[in-house]
């Protein structure tokens, strides 16, 4: 998050739909704060799955 959401973005482009998945649940378990800053600040975040 620090590097912005266009970069949460790019990362979660050069993966596989299951390590999208994967990186979100860590990410999400790591940092719940983050984890809520994205969903407010990106709240098509779940889009980037696809």
């Amino acid at each position: 998050m620090e590097y912005g959401i266009d970069a949460v973005k790019e990362l979660l482009s050069t993966l596989t739909i299951d390590e999208r998945l994967g990186v979100m649940l860590e990410f999400e378990d790591a940092s719940p704060d983050k984890f809520a800053q994205l969903v407010a600040d990106a709240p098509q975040w779940t889009e980037w799955m696809a």
